[in-house]
């Protein structure tokens, strides 16, 4: 089992920046793949990026490629996301989650089912 916990989301104005990290605890996480979903009122939850414990792949959703940068550390185990020049259409709530395998193809990093572990969720608005 594992135990996801954000924090870091908050209010900004347009073009501002935040951090979200994401703790994980409960087992180490070598094996997995880790990412970053979003949920606006009223939307689907989608993909925003992820990344492969083992090796440091990353993937980004079009449309914060450029942006958002997803890394980890190993020694906190924690993921974090960094989100630049933030817009008002990124405000959402950020919900961190955890594949326990080692997921491969942009079809893979993006399906929700293939996560096995999710976050409570942190909130991110954007104003304008």
């Amino acid at each position: 089992q594992v135990q996801l916990v954000e924090s870091g989301g908050g209010l900004v104005q347009a073009g501002g920046s935040l951090r979200l990290s994401c703790a994980a605890s409960g087992r180490t996480l070598s094996t997995y793949t880790m990412g970053w979903f979003r949920q606006a009122p009223g939307k689907e939850r989608e993909f925003v990026a992820a990344i492969r414990w083992s090796d440091d792949n990353t993937y980004y959703a079009d449309s914060v490629k450029g942006r958002f940068t997803i890394s980890r550390d190993n020694a906190k185990n924690t993921v974090y996301l960094r989100m630049n020049s933030l817009k008002p259409e990124d405000t959402a709530a950020y919900y961190c989650a955890a594949a326990r395998i080692y997921l491969t193809g942009s079809h893979a990093y993006t399906e929700r089912a293939r996560y096995d572990y999710w976050g409570q969720g942190t909130q991110v608005t954007v104003s304008s």
